[in-house]
Parts: C-alpha cells; sequence; structure tokens
C-alpha cells in the first residue's frame, strides 16, 4: 500500500505526521511525506521517508488585496497538489491539519483519492473544517472536540493523541527520595523558548533567594545559552541549557515538573509519561485552542494552568507550594495514571481496514 501525509506549518501537525508515517512503515506502507517549506526545518534531520516539498498558504482575510493575493496562492497549491498525485496516487492520504495539508487533499478530492484527516485539539481547526465535507473519516484525539456539525459525526472517530510509541511505552525512573530539589523541564517551541527564557529565570531567582533548591532543565534558543549560563551561575542556581531536541525522554526521568506552551501533542506526551506540568498557552494560538487545551488538562486534574500575562504573579506562589508539599505532584501523577494513547495505533489500524475494505 502506498500512504501520503500530508504535513507542514508547526511541529504541532509535523510531528504527529512522523510519528504516523514510522507507524506506516513498521506495517509494511510505502510512506511518503508532503510538507511545506515552514515544516520541512524540523524533518531536516532524517533521511529515510521519500519528501516532497509543496507550496500552500493561508487564507488571508485582512483586506480586499490580502483576499485575493491568499487566493490565487491557494488555488496555485492546489494546482500543484493535482499534478503532484496524478504522478504519485497513493491508496490513501492523511490530512494532519494546518493550511499545509489543505491543498493536497482538495486535489484528493477532485482525483476521488480517499483520505483522512487528523486533528488532535480540542477545537476543529479551519483547514479540517472546509475539509470535513469531502474527508472519509476524521480521527481526534478527544471526543469532546468542539466544531464539528451533527451531520458529520458520523465521520469522527476517537483514536486517541498520535505521540511517539517511545512515550507511551515510557517507564519513568523514581525519584531519589533524598534529593530535595525541585527539578524543572522548561520547554517550547521556538517562540516560547524566546519568551521563558527572557521571564522565568527572575522567577527562580527569587524562588532560590526564599530557600527554594532547584534544578533547572531548560529548552532554549542557541543565540540565548551564554545569557542564560551567566544568569543562572550568577543566582547560584544548579542548571542544564538545552536547544531543539526530538529526544526529550532523557529529561522525564530527572525532572518533577514541566513549565510548557500548550500544543496538544507536548501535553499527551506529558501526561502519558506521568510528569505533572504547568501549561502557558500561546496567547496568539488560532482560535485561542492552546488555553482550551490547557483548560480540558487542568479540569481532568492532569496539570496546572497559568497564562502568560499572569506568569510574573503567580508563577512563584505555584512553585513554593508544590516545594513545601510534593504530595500535590503525587495527586497529579496518580490522575495522569488513569489516561493512556496506548491504543491509538490499533484505532488507526482498524479505521484504515474499513476504508481500504470499501466500508466507508
Amino acid at each position: 500500500m502506498n500512504a501520503l501525509i500530508a504535513i507542514g506549518g508547526t511541529g504541532g501537525h509535523v510531528f504527529p505526521g512522523y510519528n504516523l508515517a514510522n507507524h506506516l512503515m513498521e506495517h509494511n506502507y510505502k510512506v511518503n511525506l508532503v510538507i511545506d517549506k515552514r515544516g520541512s526545518k524540523f524533518l531536516k534531520n532524517y533521511n529515510h521517508f521519500k519528501v516532497s516539498i509543496l507550496p500552500s498558504s493561508p487564507l488571508i482575510t485582512r483586506n480586499l488585496i490580502t483576499i485575493l493575493t491568499s487566493f490565487v496562492s491557494v488555488v496555485y497549491s492546489v494546482f500543484r497538489s493535482f499534478i503532484f498525485l496524478i504522478f504519485n496516487r497513493p491508496s490513501i492520504i492523511f490530512g494532519m491539519g494546518g493550511y499545509a495539508s489543505f491543498p493536497i487533499c482538495i486535489a484528493a478530492s477532485i482525483l476521488q483519492i480517499k483520505f483522512i484527516i487528523y486533528e488532535n485539539n480540542l477545537i476543529l481547526g479551519k483547514a479540517n473544517k472546509y475539509l470535513l465535507p469531502f474527508a472519509n473519516r476524521i480521527l481526534v484525539s478527544y471526543k469532546d472536540l468542539d466544531g464539528i456539525p451533527e451531520k458529520y459525526l458520523r465521520k469522527t472517530v476517537e483514536i486517541g493523541n498520535i505521540i511517539k510509541k517511545e512515550i507511551i511505552n515510557f517507564q519513568q525512573q523514581r525519584e531519589n527520595s533524598n534529593d530535595k530539589k525541585l527539578k524543572i523541564l522548561v520547554l517550547g517551541g521556538s517562540q516560547a523558548a524566546k519568551i521563558f527564557a527572557e521571564t522565568l529565570p527572575n522567577i527562580f531567582k527569587e524562588c532560590s533567594k526564599s530557600g527554594i533548591l532547584l534544578k533547572i532543565y531548560q529548552h532554549c534558543l542557541p543565540s540565548q545559552n551564554e545569557k542564560l549560563k551567566l544568569f543562572y551561575k550568577s543566582a547560584k542556581i544548579d542548571f542544564e541549557t538545552f536547544n531543539f531536541s526530538h529526544n526529550l525522554n532523557e529529561f522525564f526521568s530527572k525532572v518533577n515538573l514541566a513549565i510548557t506552551r500548550s500544543g496538544s501533542s507536548m501535553l499527551a506526551e506529558l501526561t502519558n509519561v506521568n510528569l505533572p506540568f504547568i501549561s502557558v498557552p500561546l496567547p496568539t494560538s488560532a482560535d485561542n485552542h492552546q488555553l482550551k487545551n490547557s483548560i480540558y488538562y487542568k479540569k481532568k486534574n492532569f496539570a496546572f494552568l497559568i497564562e502568560e500575562k499572569d506568569l510574573s504573579i503567580k508563577l512563584f506562589s505555584h512553585i513554593k507550594e508544590i516545594y513545601e508539599n510534593r504530595s500535590i505532584l503525587d495527586k497529579i501523577k496518580q490522575n495522569q495514571r488513569q489516561y493512556s494513547d496506548k491504543n491509538v495505533y490499533n484505532n488507526i489500524n482498524q479505521v484504515l481496514k474499513e476504508i481500504l475494505d470499501g466500508k466507508n
């Protein structure tokens, strides 16, 4: 079987697509990834997939000129995708969400190629909203997803989060009970890394001054390495900085708590490895979906939530409370253990079998 996975834009779309590609290859699919230029940077170190770069563009509606320009770009992207599919016709296509998946899926609909879309947030994204009438199925991470019209509910299949199998099978090492330090992992994409590196160190310094023993593992931009190192050394805070990493497993066993943006894949990974976290949603996320993700996890008692505007006010007291009462983290971990995405790939296999066998 030939499968094509259309991904692009942010890591929140790219990494589930990459995880899915690995799974399909394990099941003897020939996999082709179609990606836009923006998303290709996440896969530059991988060469075991056939990767094709096709143009994509969001529909910008600020004024008449941008509407017309964006419309022409989208039509061109669909045309390029149409030509690509004529010469590279797959058995099935997965659209992983985001505007980068839109052109290839529309072209697939014109050519009557079956395609599936995936939504891992708690509100239906714009691209998936437009593709839903034409898709054979929409796979969703959560049954609580908002935005699907009732007439399309029959297409909806809850499968869980498409995260790495190493995360699903992760076994956390037991924490050293004699170590009094609160060990915090700071995570985020490029934008979060910049903001967190500018905001959090001063809060950690305040914590240290109040007698809270910390060790910080902080993701940052390469340009921030030296500044952070000088700051933490001056503040006498134990630390380790790192730049972009595809393998965070090595950190998960070292820490008690994470501070992260609120992309659905990262929140799912942290929950699956039973690592309590404070989610800080990106204020500018489309349809404010990161805040919606954070609220969901907080309501499930899987995590804490602090909005970015409140970091300087609330983070210190959160850390102080956790440091003085570690049972707070134990309760979060106990709740997280009730959730698992271990069946996600079996669920995908079942949907594929139904569609490819013609039970659509």
